[in-house]
């Protein structure tokens, strides 16, 4: 991965000062906490980018520092194995090793349930026994405090002996909840006695039925940071009202002697809000089930996988999250900003080809029917070392069908009847005519080259002509099946009010899909695209950067995806 400039922001400042106190000694251990219930998408290349990001700067300071992925699994009914590995596999492409440091938080499940007896027993916790609806009604307001539970002064005993019960599948779902005993006045809803395990019978993607009590987001997850020894505990803005919680749980138990202190640091950050996309699980879900997009991986869809099988890379994500950087308060980024690193990266590192995507056929009339000729084409014209490739010359060839106009129009330089152009790493044409259909589409046009100006030959430089078109042989050229991806909704703020709506109108997102997202097309390639390795990347010239489809592409039947244009068109809109 190409190496980039360190930026300085408000976390690293924090590591640097406990790096400098030896505050956790020669250690910087954060983690990469998804929960497996869905697939990652582009926020998460973010948390991804800084929490194994960090770990690895600071390997040198500190040398012990390293990052966890751990999987949040304490929801049985919502998780599953295929999110697990999609979401390993996902962090592997961004360019991070896990192996040997993947963890689960079922791991942890006997540790997290003796953790929850100490804090019965030591009256920080009890078993309340209230349905959802009065525990709901009971919580307060974000003005009025809430009400004690008719429960909460059930002795240690009690609580114990029924937790115990819980624990062995005595109580059906929704019976009890274990909720810790802080402040129920407290003007932080979250320490109003939150709620610690509850019962679920459900079947657990890896423990199976060997629980039917499951520890809550809240309690599971400081308990896991604390056992595996994090020192920077990395979350988004929306976790800060949640901080007190975190500390009360982890400070509780280091007084019990279940921790040692110093205790991990939970620290906050802006989450990635970008234009012209969604990030939120239920409406992504919402596009998926509804048939909107073809899966989880369409390349559409702000999904990792999506954005691999469209071509995005990983360096080009690691540039975007070192441009926008990291803060501490939320920012909506131009989805253009993200492009722009991708064509950055793309630029340098993809070879270019040539594909004719609106095909109509150019016959060279004075070009003898049985011959065919080498022209020479650069790889990349920044990378002189990559060298030059041979594409074929013969009578007839495909252009672009906008390339050539039957009407001559002010400042259009490409062919035109009585016009002259050159094919690019060939040579002088010069338009004799033209067939036209009954509509009116031109079927085929018919010109003739010169054999004295060939390019990379001294004649080259004979003539002069303002045109410059790519062609394709039809003798060597292959069909392809192009797919042009543009953004998935048409406006920056999905779902939004605009000016001008009725004070009563409730937009839904889905109004605001764009319906040129995707338009599939059969084209005319190069011969070595079709056997080119799927998600091989180009540039082709003009066009923009294409990459041959993670799934679909084969050697006989080429498959090819854009992934971005060559320029953002979006910013004239």
């Amino acid at each position: 991965m190409t190496d980039t400039a360190i930026a300085s922001h408000f976390i690293r400042t924090r590591i640097d000062e406990d790096c400098a106190q030896k505050t956790y000694g020669d250690k910087v251990v954060t983690r990469f906490p998804p929960e497996p219930n869905g697939f990652l998408h582009f926020g998460h290349a973010k948390s991804i980018f800084l929490n194994f990001g960090l770990a690895r700067d600071y390997q040198a300071q500190c040398p012990d520092s390293v990052c966890n992925l751990r999987f949040d699994d304490t929801n049985p009914t919502k998780e599953e194995t295929e999110y697990v590995d999609a979401i390993r596999e996902d962090v592997s492409w961004l360019g991070f090793d896990a192996t040997g440091r993947e963890f689960y938080a079922s791991d942890y499940f006997e540790r997290l349930y003796h953790c929850a007896e100490l804090l019965i027993q030591a009256g920080l916790a009890y078993v309340d026994s209230q349905d959802a609806e009065t525990l709901r009604a009971t919580r307060g307001t974000l003005t009025e405090p809430g009400k004690d539970s008719p429960f909460r002064n059930r002795s240690v005993a009690e609580n114990l002996e029924l937790f115990r019960q819980m624990r062995a599948g005595a109580f059906p779902d929704g019976s009890h909840i274990l909720r810790a005993k802080i402040d129920m006045a407290s003007p932080n809803m979250n320490l109003r006695d939150p709620a610690i395990y509850r019962i679920r019978h459900a079947h657990h993607h890896r423990s199976g039925d060997a629980w039917c009590i499951y520890p809550m987001y809240d309690f599971a997850h400081c308990v896991s940071d604390a056992i595996e020894g994090i020192t920077h505990s990395l979350c988004t803005l929306e976790f800060m009202d949640h901080r007190p919680l975190y500390d009360w749980f982890l400070d509780q138990l280091a007084t019990l002697g279940e921790f040692e202190r110093p205790l991990p640091q939970q620290i906050e950050f802006s989450r990635l809000n970008l234009t012209y996309v969604v990030l939120s699980k239920r409406k992504l879900i919402q596009l998926v089930t509804g048939k909107h997009v073809n899966g989880w991986d369409d390349p559409r869809l702000p999904t990792l996988k999506g954005a691999r099988r469209r071509g995005f890379t990983p360096e080009g994500f690691r540039l975007f999250t070192d441009r926008i950087g990291v803060s501490k308060s939320d920012s909506l980024i131009d989805y253009g900003v993200l492009e722009d690193c991708m064509r950055e990266h793309l630029n340098d590192t993809a070879e270019r080809r040539i594909a004719v995507l609106d095909p109509v056929k150019l016959v060279l009339t004075n070009y003898p029917e049985a011959q065919s000729e080498e022209c020479f084409a650069p790889n990349h014209p920044h990378h002189a070392d990559w060298g030059k490739r041979v594409v074929p010359l013969s009578r007839e060839l495909w252009i672009e069908r906008e390339d050539f106009l039957p009407e001559p129009v002010k400042g259009f330089f490409r062919l035109v009847p009585g016009g002259e152009v050159r094919l690019r790493y060939g040579y002088i044409i010069k338009c004799t005519g033209f067939d036209q259909d009954a509509d009116g589409n031109v079927t085929c046009i018919y010109a003739e080259y010169d054999p004295d100006t060939k390019s990379g030959t001294p004649g080259a430089e004979s003539r002069k002509v303002k045109g410059n078109i790519h062609w394709l042989s039809c003798d060597h050229a292959r069909a392809a099946e192009i797919r042009l991806y543009d953004r998935l909704f048409a406006v920056p703020a999905p779902g939004a009010r605009r000016e001008g709506d009725a004070p009563d109108l409730e937009r839904d997102f889905l109004d605001d899909l764009n319906p040129d997202a995707m338009r599939v097309q059969t084209s005319m390639i190069e011969e070595s695209l079709a056997d080119a390795a799927p998600e091989s990347r180009f540039q082709f010239e003009r066009h923009g950067y294409f990459v041959a489809d993670q799934i679909d592409h084969t050697a006989k039947r080429p498959v090819y995806n854009r992934t971005v244009t060559l320029r953002d068109s979006w910013a004239k809109k």
